[in-house]
Order: structure tokens, then C-alpha cells, then sequence
């Protein structure tokens, strides 16, 4: 791709949206983007400063405390919402191929999800005129009318990951404009393609100024966001690490936090369930973003007598997975994201082979290609749940075969793990997944494949976050409640 079809993509890559206007950075300072597919310069951002966050911060308070958003109805706001999808699903086709190019995540899959991402705005402008945003009580202690009312919580910090920017991004900013807050959404310096594009349709949908402000900074910067006493509540998707150090900033002055962070996530195949169509499935593993997502299921836990089959099962799938070029539409499995990336994976494969679990395939960088961040998918076989490949998440496609003596065994090795995110349970007996599902300590649990449903609610357990996204579930943590108990009945109320 030449220089001016990235900037047809990106026209504002220069600059930051603040204020409701494009405008020139601080400093000249950049972010680069490499494309992991061929390791060359894809994009050239505008890398903001701390004059920059300071500034971004003042136009949301501004425009919380003063503007007209906040003070709108949600009606009213669904309207500007709608516009929003709108602006977005003309961009679709651009979204797609910043989101391959930046990640590796294979061309077809990110054109197939990536109309999602307006759908969202949508959804919550549907909210915004169904939600109980006041609702009735009669009071006990005094007074004729109690109402509950639901108010925006304020300025939003939405600090975005690079694995998933623009999804992952509308479930955080769609909820919060809807509740009435204003945000600053943080792009990823690695991934910042799709947040300056999402901008440019906020303007076109014609918002009040300062209600949404989009940056593109690295971590030190980040971090002045986070601190800035200017912002009420972050949303952050990322790290386990990051998110920890996150949270504890803003325990200093009691901020509000959501956290949607990593995984180590299991499957448990009873015995009755054919291990031949259970590794087709969990292919998806390696065929999603290259296992660089954090409800990617890279344990699977089965009975000690089949554990040889199933690794055999397992490994032949993903030994015939294409790996290359994710803008080949022949390609399964396309680069990491970035060289990093890739060191950290190959880090992983290092300790299991040291550990004594058995590399079943995979391993390796694939022979055919000389260039790009890839390595092929990978399947270990003999893990025990102690070695360090089953306890910390590794971001890439490798999974370890786990074997059990019991089904109790199966569920407590499950749940042995700093982290409760995402989950399946393999059988052909709906009641019995049903009763395993409920004693797997995760947020989400599959039967019979990987699950991860935004429509009903997503989040975790334990070191997997706080809070949830998705839904109506979404939408709770940029509201607060406040009781107002009165001596009549105002007027203006909703029936």
C-alpha cells in the first residue's frame, strides 16, 4: 500500500481531535506503525505530549461541565449515536484493512467483524431510549416521591489495545456518550489507525465540541491521563500488569475503574465428545488475531487416557493451518503484531520445552517465509498446570494439553489460575455443561467452542478485570445512582 492510499485511510495522522477540531500536537514527535507482515514503516502518527493530554482533558471537562451533552436526554443523545454508526459503516472497508495491517489479524475475518463496530453505537442509541434512566420507588423514610435516577459518572478516560481497537473501543465509548459522559479516547501506539478514522466520523456526525477527544500516546504519557484529576473513571483494556498499576493510581483519589484484562483460559473435554471435532474448533485459538486475543483458549483440559488422541487430533489441525500474508485470501493464519511480540512468544515455547512439557508441532518460525513477525501454531502435550506455560498467558498461538483423572480433577485444574475470563466445557450433554459451566469460576463459558458474546455481557474473574462490557451490562459503569426523595410530584417526569 503507497503512502497516499495509508493517508486516504488516516487523513489526520498528523494531528490530534480535541475540542471537536483537528488540531496540530505540541511537539513533532511521532509514532510508528510496521506492518508484521513485511516489517516495513506502514504509519506515522502524531505522538501526543502532557500539554497535549492536558488539553484533551480540559476540552471533556469543559464540555461535561459546562456543555450542552450531559444535559441532553438520552433520547436526544441516541440521536447524535445513530449519526455516529452511520459516519462509521462507510469507513468499513478502511477499518478492515487498518486492522489487518496493523495487527496481522487475516483481511477476510476483519472485513467480516469489523461492521460490528457501528452496530454497537446503534445499540446503545436504542438504550438511550429504553434504559431506565429514572425509576419510581416509594419512599420509607419520609417524603411522597423516590426516584432513583442514573446520572453520568463524567470525564472518561478510554484507553484502547491494539489487538482490537475499533471494537473495543465502540463498547466503551458507545456506553459512556449515551450515559451523557464526555471522553478522551487513548488510542494504542501500536494500532492508532482506526481511532483517528473513528474521529473523523464523531465530527462528521456533528457532536458538541469537546464531548469526544481522540489522542495517540505511548505509556509514560498514557499514565498523565490516568492521573490527571480531571478524569472521573478510566476504561482500560489491556495487561494484567497495566491494568494493576492502573487501578492503583486511581485508588489514590477514588476514582472510578473498569478493567477488562488477561486470560488463561480452559477447556474441559468430557469423554464423551468426539476430539476430533473438538480440535477443529479450537483452532480458533490460532485462527483469530494469531491467539492475540485475551479470551483465546490456551489450556484444554482432558482425561488421561485420551490425552495422547487428542494431542495427535490437535496437532494435525493445526500443523495444516496456512500461515502468511493476512492480506492473502488463502492465508489462516496471518503474522504478530509486532517484533516484540513475536520474542515473547518464542520466550513462552523456550520455558515449555525447558519445563519437560512435549512440543507436539509448532515452535518455530514457518521455513517458506523470510520476513514478518510469524511463528507457526503451536501445540504442547504432558502440561502440568504448575509449569509457567500454563499459568501465565502467553498472546500467541500455543496451547497446552492438560491431562486429568476425573472430572473434579478437569474442573479444578479449570479453575487453578490467577485468571477467570473465558471458558468450554466439550460434551454432547447439555445438562452436563450446564452444571460444569456453573462451577467454572469465569466470566464467559462455551459449549462445544469458543464463546465470547458482547450482546449479553463480557468480563472475568479474579485478575481478569472489574466490571463488564457489552450490553446493558456496559453501560452500568458510567452511571452513578443518586436517591432523591421529594415532598410532591415534579413535572417532566418520564411516565
Amino acid at each position: 500500500m503507497t503512502d497516499s492510499q495509508i493517508n486516504q485511510l488516516v487523513p489526520h495522522a498528523d494531528q490530534l481531535f480535541i475540542g471537536g477540531e483537528w488540531i496540530a500536537p505540541s511537539s513533532s514527535a511521532k509514532l510508528n506503525v510496521i506492518q508484521p507482515g513485511t516489517e516495513e514503516l506502514y504509519l506515522s502518527v502524531a505522538e501526543a505530549q502532557s500539554a497535549d493530554v492536558d488539553r484533551a482533558v480540559a476540552a471533556a471537562r469543559r464540555a461535561f461541565d459546562q456543555g450542552p451533552w450531559p444535559r441532553m436526554s438520552p433520547s436526544e443523545r441516541a440521536v447524535y449515536l445513530r449519526k455516529i454508526g452511520q459516519a462509521m459503516a462507510k469507513h468499513n472497508e478502511a477499518f478492515a484493512t487498518l486492522w489487518s495491517a496493523q495487527t496481522g489479524l487475516v483481511h477476510s475475518l476483519s472485513q467480516a467483524i469489523t461492521p460490528t463496530a457501528a452496530q454497537t453505537f446503534d445499540y446503545y442509541a436504542g438504550l438511550g431510549e429504553g434504559f431506565p434512566f429514572v425509576e419510581r420507588h416509594t419512599p420509607q423514610a419520609g417524603g411522597q416521591v423516590g426516584l432513583l435516577v442514573r446520572e453520568p459518572v463524567g470525564v472518561v478516560a478510554a484507553v484502547v489495545p491494539w489487538n482490537a481497537p475499533l471494537a473495543l473501543l465502540s463498547f466503551k465509548v458507545a456506553p459512556a456518550l449515551i450515559a451523557g459522559c464526555t471522553v478522551i479516547v487513548k488510542a494504542s501506539p501500536e494500532a492508532p489507525g482506526e481511532a483517528l478514522l473513528f474521529a473523523d466520523a464523531v465530527r462528521e456526525a456533528g457532536l458538541p465540541e469537546g464531548v469526544v477527544n481522540v489522542i495517540t500516546a505511548d505509556r509514560e504519557v498514557s499514565e498523565l491521563l490516568v492521573r490527571n484529576p480531571g478524569v472521573d473513571k478510566v476504561t482500560f483494556t489491556g495487561s494484567t500488569a497495566a491494568g494493576k498499576r492502573i487501578a492503583g493510581i486511581l485508588a489514590e483519589r477514588v476514582a472510578r475503574v473498569s478493567l477488562e484484562l488477561g486470560g488463561k483460559n480452559a477447556a474441559i473435554i468430557l469423554d464423551d465428545y468426539d476430539l476430533e471435532a473438538a480440535a477443529q474448533t479450537l483452532s480458533a485459538t490460532a485462527l483469530y488475531l494469531t491467539g492475540q486475543a485475551c479470551g483465546a483458549i490456551t489450556r484444554v483440559v482432558v482425561s488421561r487416557s485420551r490425552h495422547d488422541a487428542f494431542v495427535d487430533a490437535l496437532s494435525g489441525v493445526f500443523a495444516n493451518l496456512k500461515v502468511g500474508d493476512q492480506f492473502d485470501q488463502a492465508t489462516q493464519v496471518g503474522p504478530l503484531a509486532m517484533a516484540r511480540q513475536r520474542d515473547r512468544v518464542e520466550s513462552y515455547i523456550a520455558k515449555g520445552k525447558a519445563e519437560g512439557a512435549k512440543l507436539a508441532t509448532g515452535g518455530g518460525r514457518p521455513a517458506h517465509l523470510e520476513r514478518g513477525y510469524f511463528i507457526e501454531p503451536t501445540v504442547f502435550g504432558n502440561v502440568d498446570n504448575k509449569m509457567v506455560i500454563a499459568r501465565e498467558e502467553i498472546f500467541g498461538p500455543v496451547i497446552g494439553v492438560i491431562p486429568a483423572d476425573s472430572e473434579a480433577e478437569a474442573i479444578a485444574i479449570a479453575n487453578d489460575s490467577d485468571f477467570g475470563l473465558n471458558g468450554t466445557v466439550y460434551t454432547n450433554d447439555v445438562d452436563r455443561a450446564y452444571q460444569i459451566a456453573r462451577q467454572i469460576r469465569s466470566g464467559t463459558v462455551g459449549h462445544n467452542a469458543t464463546r465470547g458474546d458482547f450482546s449479553i455481557g463480557w468480563g472475568g474473574f479474579k485478575q481478569s478485570g472489574i466490571g463488564r462490557e457489552g450490553s446493558v451490562q456496559g453501560l452500568s459503569p458510567f452511571l452513578e445512582s443518586k436517591t432523591i426523595i421529594l415532598n410532591g410530584e415534579p413535572s417532566g417526569l418520564p411516565a
